[in-house]
């Protein structure tokens, strides 16, 4: 078996633990930020350029997107672990086998994928209670996302394997490059054609593929075992149950998690469309400056898998506190901006005052408790990173889920207000929060790998 130190990416396991995070976290940030800064644009042009229900039919529809997408993701997730793992410990021949399994499990789940939304997704609509007035539009939409979906599938499986070996600059450019076709597309098509959701739909999915065709290409030019050959496309048994044994209880959680948002959403959408584009508008602005959290929570698992495959448990532990700490800090002054700036915040999206209403009360429920929601994000980082994902599994579906779908459906039914809703998230936050703490405390996380 080989042990030379692969050369195809960066070691997380030497050096400052803090600028070694930050390094690896700000090509996420910014490649996070890209999409998000596309995904605004999406909404701003529909917003702007189509009318309200085809704005709430694009707004709503990342939780049934994540209820498909989300489960081949979060074994990307896992895979990425497994990857990480064995480049820790230089264990080059692995680290060839797992990429190579990534790659074609993300084939295999391209197609499954497309079947499966372009299948069910119009009865989960339905289901869900969309508006009359909105279900045709999201209906156009869905079929062209989900006749592509094989362009984000890969690209989250690229990515996955590139930042594993330590590579989160290159995704970064490609999605640069993507990002500006996506908008280019979009004010040619919607803007320019007005060609409505279809055309939103077309943009994402075309520009996608761009950033995969890309990341396809350096991964065929990488060095050593880091490199990716077709001829050696296959599914390695023992890399596979590994990868499924981390990924499968990340992939559930995902997809459950979106259950219980669509639930949620069901009882949004009860309200009217103006409650639909509202939190649609406000879930635009959250995603997007959440983003500092969600890139810290994305580079941990990285870190921590490499220093505890190179048998670095002290390094593991700071980078672990570092992580946390950061990401509860910056969130806790995401959500005091926020909190008193929503409202001109909300204008970029949707001009409805009624719209806007929804917005605000959503916000300045949940805005002042963003510093336990990064708790829980960062927290579930380091645990997946040690390879103990079935704890954030468990955690989060029991509170973001069962207990989230639990209170609204008894709130709503004593105090029928919007506001209701929105309480669901700092109180469920609170939960995982308490389960993650208890784990990382009172247990040794930190040699995982080696029971």
């Amino acid at each position: 078996m080989s042990k030379q130190k692969p050369k195809d990416g960066v070691n997380l396991t030497n050096g400052s633990v803090a600028k070694g995070i930050l390094a690896f976290a700000i090509p996420i940030f910014w490649g996070q930020l890209l999409q998000q800064f596309y995904n605004m644009v999406d909404a701003w042009v529909i917003g702007n350029y189509a009318d309200n229900a085809s704005f709430a039919a694009v707004s709503s529809a990342g939780n049934l997107i994540f209820l498909i997408v989300g489960f081949f993701n979060g074994i990307a997730v896992g895979g990425g672990v497994v990857i990480s793992k064995y480049f820790g410990a230089k264990d080059e021949e692995h680290v060839e086998y797992a990429i190579h399994t990534n790659f074609m499990f993300g084939i295999l789940a391209s197609i499954v994928s497309t079947i499966v939304g372009v299948l069910l997704v119009p009865s989960i609509l339905r289901w869900m209670g969309t508006p009359d007035n909105v279900l045709p539009q999201s209906l156009a939409y869905f079929r062209i996302y989900f006749g592509g979906v094989s362009t984000v599938i890969m690209y989250n499986i690229c990515m996955s394997i590139m930042q594993a070996v330590g590579d989160s600059r290159h995704p970064l450019y490609y999605l640069i490059f993507s990002s500006i076709v996506n908008m280019i597309l979009d004010m040619i098509l919607v803007a320019g054609f007005h060609t409505g959701v279809t055309g939103a739909a077309a943009a994402t999915v075309l520009s996608q593929g761009i950033s995969v065709a890309l990341c396809v290409s350096r991964m065929c030019r990488g060095k050593d075992r880091a490199r990716l050959d077709f001829r050696k496309l296959r599914i390695h048994p023992d890399i596979i149950r590994e990868v499924i044994s981390q990924g499968i209880p990340t992939g559930i959680q995902n997809s459950v998690i979106s259950i219980g948002n669509i639930v949620i959403q069901s009882n949004i959408n009860s309200f009217g469309e103006y409650a639909m584009s509202g939190i649609g508008a406000y879930s635009r602005i959250e995603g997007f400056v959440f983003l500092p959290i969600m890139s810290m929570s994305m580079a941990l698992p990285t870190f921590i898998s490499q220093n505890l495959g190179a048998k670095k448990y002290d390094r593991a532990k700071k980078g672990a506190i570092f992580g946390i700490a950061s990401g509860v800090i910056i969130a806790e002054l995401i959500g005091l901006v926020i909190f008193f700036c929503i409202s001109p915040l909300l204008k970029i999206f949707v001009s409805a005052p009624e719209a806007i209403a929804f917005g605000k009360i959503h916000a300045r429920t949940v805005s002042l408790f963003f510093c336990i929601l990064s708790f829980s994000h960062c927290a579930a980082g380091v645990i997946r990173g040690c390879g103990k994902s079935v704890v954030p599994m468990v955690g989060m579906l029991f509170s973001w889920c069962v207990l989230r779908i639990l209170y609204v459906t008894i709130a709503l039914k004593i105090i029928p207000e919007f506001r209701m809703i929105a309480c669901a998230y700092p109180i469920t936050w609170s939960v995982t929060t308490v389960i993650f703490s208890i784990f990382l405390l009172k247990t040794d996380w930190t040699h995982s790998f080696e029971r």
